[in-house]
């Protein structure tokens, strides 16, 4: 009996001979999409690519799919990026697509309709929200190769015109499978960064397929969803993208966009110098005014006779201040002489004057005046004189003057 293999095998043979095949792995299959469909639950996208003699059938897997960059449509031309193989189970011969673009001008441009008609509808492109620039900017963040033209152009215009701004690059990939998700990547870290008041990002002139990653729905949400104003400067002037409908401002060339990013130093040198001149020219004009006034005011009539007022004053106020001080001084003098008279009179009343004209004062044993009628027989007594005392005691008391017993 003859050799033989199974299906199975003669499936697993030929998937292994097109996986050696590396023309069939690195292919970029340019046909026109048919049966395009993407699955709601696993969102696979499954379709055929075809052209006037042949088809083929392709798949793009979830996480490839997520990241196109618009919106895939029957009869439309596109390039696929991928690998062909062979899916053993049915034996078909298939392409794995991981990346996929437009292509020609129809295909593109129905894209790009597409996807910016959506947008629109959003809001996404509403001049209401487009935000100002800061009017000097100590910081930019630049997203853009950092071998490219591009950036070389806006540090020489920056630095020429304003050489106080700062630089922050994202380095990114501006063309291939791989430049979109670099592109976000770049734009979001600089958002995430403190230092940048803008972002700028742009790259260099090329063809539309070059310039095409920036048609990417993507790049365009995660300009919209930046808290930080986003220019856009991509290609030439005659180059329009779906970035530059949703930035904040387009600028047509790298170059042009610096220059809009910053003010001229020249601009601010000369008025600067504009404002100093106007504040010279205030302080002289106030100088000359008030200088011509005080001249009118010098000959004035109130200001002719002031001396003569002045001098008036003065000697109204010495009078007052000499019939102040006499009134003063008659004012003291009374005083003094009632208080001598009232020292005069509590002295003609003091009990020490009258001892001192022979009297004689009689005290208690604790030392205090006693009346005489206070006094009984027995009670010991201090006589006060003048001059000396004496101690005594009381032998006998009666009414009346004394020597009446």
């Amino acid at each position: 009996m003859a050799d033989y293999i199974t299906v199975s095998q003669l499936n697993r043979l030929a998937g292994q001979v097109l996986a050696q095949s590396e023309p069939l792995n690195a292919l970029i299959l340019c046909g026109e999409l048919s049966g395009f469909v993407r699955h709601y639950k696993s969102g696979h996208c499954y379709f055929t690519l075809k052209d006037e003699n042949a088809a083929v059938k392709g798949v793009m897997f979830r996480d490839k799919a997520r990241l196109l960059g618009f919106q895939p449509q029957d009869g439309m031309q596109v390039l696929a990026y991928g690998r062909a193989a062979l899916y053993e189970r049915d034996g078909s011969f298939q392409v794995y697509v991981e990346y996929m673009r437009p292509f020609g001008a129809g295909a593109a441009q129905m894209a790009f309709d597409a996807l910016r008609k959506k947008l629109e509808a959003e809001g996404l492109l509403a001049a209401a929200r487009k935000r100002p620039l800061p009017p000097a900017p100590r910081c930019i963040g630049v997203v853009t190769s950092k071998t490219g033209a591009a950036l070389q152009d806006v540090c020489n215009v920056i630095g020429r015109r304003w050489p106080l701004t700062r630089l922050l690059l994202a380095p990114v990939i501006v063309q291939g499978a791989q430049a979109e998700e670099s592109i976000v990547a770049g734009i979001r870290a600089l958002d995430a960064d403190a230092r940048p008041e803008l972002i700028l990002v742009t790259r260099g002139g090329g063809s539309k397929e070059d310039l095409w990653v920036f048609n990417s729905e993507r790049i365009a949400r995660a300009a919209a969803a930046c808290r930080k104003p986003v220019v856009s400067a991509v290609g030439h002037e005659v180059d329009y993208t779906i970035l530059d409908y949703v930035a904040d401002l387009r600028a047509p060339t790298p170059s042009a966009a610096a220059e809009l990013c910053v003010p001229d130093k020249a601009d601010a040198l000369l008025a600067l110098a504009q404002m100093r001149k106007k504040f010279a020219d205030s302080i002289q004009s106030l100088y000359k005014v008030w200088y011509n006034h005080s001249s009118e005011l010098a000959h004035a009539p109130a200001l002719r006779s002031a001396p003569a007022a002045v001098t008036a004053g003065a000697e109204r106020l010495a009078r007052l201040q000499s019939g102040l001080s006499s009134a003063a001084s008659d004012s003291i003098a009374a005083a003094k002489s009632r208080v001598q008279n009232a020292a005069a009179l509590a002295a003609g009343l003091s009990p020490y004057n009258v001892l001192a004209r022979g009297y004689a004062m009689v005290l208690g044993s604790d030392g205090m005046p006693r009346r005489t009628e206070s006094l009984n027989a027995g009670d010991a007594i201090l006589v006060q004189g003048a001059a000396a005392w004496a101690a005594c005691k009381v032998e006998k008391t009666g009414k009346g003057r004394k020597g009446e017993y």
